[in-house]
């Protein structure tokens, strides 16, 4: 539980960081009032988790960035206690047809964090540093 705890209370952050980040297209985390479905999530979770996707807008942007992370570990899975970072694009959903992708918002630009427990501010340092690559 205090693992749990600590996951979601550092995607709260990231997820309100990345929100007002001017290099950020969209963000999807349910934690945020603006998401689509916060309000259900509010009546059926405990809290929001810690998955996290956000749109750069581009692949290059997508991949300008993940080339300078480095807290943020770059792999697939959901993770454990590290964060983990991806490209659903070229990674989980590589095999999909970029149309299909497209459709199900799995654009070119996504990128997708499970945070996990580090210490949050030295997260937000890195993913601050790594948004600086984007053009």
């Amino acid at each position: 539980a205090v693992r749990m705890d600590r996951h979601e209370e550092n995607a709260r952050e990231i997820a309100r960081h990345l929100a007002g980040h001017p290099k950020v297209r969209k963000i999807y985390y349910p934690g945020l009032p603006d998401h689509p479905q916060h309000d259900l999530a509010k009546r059926q979770m405990k809290g929001f988790g810690a998955m996290i996707s956000f749109d750069l807008g581009s692949f290059e942007a997508a991949k300008a960035m993940l080339a300078r992370v480095r807290v943020c570990s770059l792999g697939e899975s959901l993770g454990g206690v590290e964060t983990l970072i991806s490209h659903p694009a070229t990674m989980t959903h590589g095999s999909i047809p970029e149309e299909e992708r497209e459709k199900l918002g799995i654009t070119m630009g996504l990128v997708r964090i499970s945070v996990g427990i580090e210490d949050v501010e030295d997260l937000l340092a890195d993913l601050s540093q790594a948004l600086e690559a984007v053009g």
